[in-house]
């Protein structure tokens, strides 16, 4: 049996502008058992995909991008 496949969305309501996109798509990458990491400018929402996926770890990778999470 594979392992579950989770997806997590959180609104990041402080990106303005593509170079945020990138930087929480990138903090993001870095988080064990995230597998995607996707960030809509448009409606301010994250979608991360991955298995295993901690909350407090994923929160935390947003706030190292320089942003908060809700």
């Amino acid at each position: 049996m594979g392992v579950m496949q989770q997806t997590s969305v959180y609104r990041v309501p402080g990106m303005s502008c593509g170079h945020c996109v990138q930087a929480v798509e990138t903090e993001l990458g870095r988080v064990e058992g995230v597998e995607a990491a996707s960030a809509d400018l448009a409606t301010k929402l994250v979608t991360v995909t991955g298995s295993a996926l901690e909350d407090a770890a994923l929160r935390a990778a947003i706030v190292a991008a320089g942003y908060e999470a809700e």
